[in-house]
Protein backbone atom coordinates (compact mmCIF):
# COMPACT_ATOMS: atom_id res chain seq x y z
CA UNK A 1 0.00 0.00 0.00
CA UNK A 2 1.32 3.51 -0.65
CA UNK A 3 2.03 6.17 1.75
CA UNK A 4 -0.88 7.90 2.88
CA UNK A 5 -3.36 5.62 1.87
CA UNK A 6 -6.29 5.42 4.25
CA UNK A 7 -6.21 1.93 5.41
CA UNK A 8 -9.28 -0.50 7.10
CA UNK A 9 -9.96 -3.84 8.10
CA UNK A 10 -13.37 -5.35 8.94
CA UNK A 11 -13.93 -6.33 12.42
CA UNK A 12 -16.79 -8.19 13.41
CA UNK A 13 -19.43 -5.20 13.88
CA UNK A 14 -17.68 -2.47 12.01
CA UNK A 15 -14.63 -1.66 10.33
CA UNK A 16 -11.50 0.22 11.70
CA UNK A 17 -9.88 2.98 10.15
CA UNK A 18 -6.42 4.69 9.51
CA UNK A 19 -3.89 6.62 7.58
CA UNK A 20 -0.83 4.30 6.13
CA UNK A 21 2.43 5.81 6.68
CA UNK A 22 4.24 3.74 4.47
CA UNK A 23 6.95 2.61 6.64
CA UNK A 24 4.95 -0.19 7.85
CA UNK A 25 2.96 1.58 10.62
CA UNK A 26 -0.51 3.18 10.72
CA UNK A 27 -1.82 6.56 12.44
CA UNK A 28 -5.05 5.42 13.98
CA UNK A 29 -7.65 5.65 17.18
CA UNK A 30 -5.61 3.13 19.11
CA UNK A 31 -7.14 1.58 22.68
CA UNK A 32 -5.00 1.80 25.13
CA UNK A 33 -5.00 0.18 28.60
CA UNK A 34 -4.61 1.92 31.52
CA UNK A 35 -4.62 0.23 34.82
CA UNK A 36 -7.64 -1.48 36.38
CA UNK A 37 -9.41 -2.76 32.92
CA UNK A 38 -9.28 1.10 32.19
CA UNK A 39 -9.48 2.26 28.31
CA UNK A 40 -8.84 5.22 26.77
CA UNK A 41 -8.46 6.14 23.21
CA UNK A 42 -6.31 8.10 21.54
CA UNK A 43 -4.08 8.82 18.07
CA UNK A 44 -1.52 6.29 18.01
CA UNK A 45 0.86 5.37 15.65
CA UNK A 46 1.37 1.70 15.40
CA UNK A 47 2.65 -1.30 13.37
CA UNK A 48 0.69 -2.38 10.34
CA UNK A 49 0.06 -6.10 11.69
CA UNK A 50 -0.81 -3.90 15.20
CA UNK A 51 -3.37 -2.43 13.56
CA UNK A 52 -4.65 -5.56 11.37
CA UNK A 53 -4.79 -8.03 14.31
CA UNK A 54 -4.53 -10.53 11.78
CA UNK A 55 -6.97 -9.43 8.81
CA UNK A 56 -7.12 -8.03 5.34
CA UNK A 57 -6.15 -4.48 5.18
CA UNK A 58 -8.04 -2.55 2.52
CA UNK A 59 -7.75 0.55 0.93
CA UNK A 60 -10.39 3.26 0.87
CA UNK A 61 -10.13 5.10 -2.34
CA UNK A 62 -11.52 8.90 -3.33
CA UNK A 63 -11.91 10.77 -6.50
CA UNK A 64 -10.21 13.64 -4.83
CA UNK A 65 -7.87 13.83 -2.04
CA UNK A 66 -5.54 15.95 -0.55
CA UNK A 67 -1.58 15.49 -1.22
CA UNK A 68 0.49 12.27 0.50
CA UNK A 69 2.02 14.75 2.50
CA UNK A 70 -0.31 16.37 3.52
CA UNK A 71 -2.75 13.87 4.92
CA UNK A 72 0.42 12.48 6.47
CA UNK A 73 1.14 15.47 8.28
CA UNK A 74 -2.51 15.99 8.94
CA UNK A 75 -2.49 12.41 11.01
CA UNK A 76 0.59 12.65 12.08
CA UNK A 77 -0.89 16.22 13.60
CA UNK A 78 -3.18 14.31 15.61
CA UNK A 79 -0.79 11.98 17.64
CA UNK A 80 -1.73 11.58 21.10
CA UNK A 81 -5.07 13.15 20.70
CA UNK A 82 -7.51 12.43 22.68
CA UNK A 83 -11.72 12.71 22.18
CA UNK A 84 -12.48 10.07 20.59
CA UNK A 85 -16.55 10.05 20.05
CA UNK A 86 -18.25 7.08 18.14
CA UNK A 87 -20.93 9.53 16.96
CA UNK A 88 -18.49 12.49 16.09
CA UNK A 89 -15.28 11.70 16.29
CA UNK A 90 -14.18 7.92 15.19
CA UNK A 91 -10.83 6.30 13.48
CA UNK A 92 -13.09 6.72 10.13
CA UNK A 93 -13.52 10.70 10.33
CA UNK A 94 -9.77 10.64 11.64
CA UNK A 95 -9.01 8.89 8.53
CA UNK A 96 -11.85 10.84 6.43
CA UNK A 97 -10.37 14.59 7.82
CA UNK A 98 -6.51 13.67 7.22
CA UNK A 99 -7.29 12.62 3.56
CA UNK A 100 -9.96 14.96 2.19
CA UNK A 101 -9.76 17.57 4.77
CA UNK A 102 -13.76 16.92 6.44
CA UNK A 103 -14.76 14.73 8.23
CA UNK A 104 -17.45 11.76 7.48
CA UNK A 105 -18.42 8.34 8.71
CA UNK A 106 -20.24 6.10 6.60
CA UNK A 107 -20.59 3.85 9.46
CA UNK A 108 -22.18 6.26 11.65
CA UNK A 109 -24.48 7.39 8.84
CA UNK A 110 -25.27 3.91 7.79
CA UNK A 111 -25.95 3.24 11.87
CA UNK A 112 -28.00 6.66 11.62
CA UNK A 113 -30.55 5.47 9.19
CA UNK A 114 -31.14 1.96 10.10
CA UNK A 115 -30.84 1.47 13.78
CA UNK A 116 -33.58 4.09 14.78
CA UNK A 117 -36.09 1.97 12.63
CA UNK A 118 -34.79 -1.48 14.37
CA UNK A 119 -34.53 0.43 17.68
CA UNK A 120 -37.98 1.41 17.50
CA UNK A 121 -39.68 -1.48 16.50
CA UNK A 122 -37.88 -3.20 19.25
CA UNK A 123 -38.71 0.28 22.39
CA UNK A 124 -42.39 -0.09 21.17
CA UNK A 125 -42.83 -3.50 21.63
CA UNK A 126 -40.44 -3.35 25.39
CA UNK A 127 -42.03 -0.05 26.54
CA UNK A 128 -38.71 1.54 26.31
CA UNK A 129 -39.53 5.21 25.17
CA UNK A 130 -36.05 6.14 26.81
CA UNK A 131 -34.12 3.78 24.81
CA UNK A 132 -36.05 5.47 21.44
CA UNK A 133 -35.50 9.35 22.23
CA UNK A 134 -31.60 8.60 22.94
CA UNK A 135 -31.55 6.74 19.51
CA UNK A 136 -33.55 9.19 17.72
CA UNK A 137 -31.10 11.78 19.40
CA UNK A 138 -28.06 10.23 18.54
CA UNK A 139 -29.27 9.39 14.96
CA UNK A 140 -29.77 13.47 14.34
CA UNK A 141 -26.51 14.26 15.81
CA UNK A 142 -24.75 11.50 12.85
CA UNK A 143 -26.37 13.71 10.41
CA UNK A 144 -26.06 17.03 10.95
CA UNK A 145 -22.75 18.80 9.77
CA UNK A 146 -19.97 17.99 11.52
CA UNK A 147 -17.80 20.64 12.41
CA UNK A 148 -13.51 19.95 11.31
CA UNK A 149 -11.21 18.13 13.66
CA UNK A 150 -8.91 19.85 15.36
Amino acid sequence: MPRGDHVYVRRRHYSHHGIDCGDGTVIHFARVRRAFREVERRVERTSLEGFARGRRVRVRTYRTRLPIEQIIRNAESKLGARGYSLVRNNCEHLATWATTGSPSSGQVRRWAVFAPGALASASIVDGGLHVLLVTLGMALLAVVRLPRVR
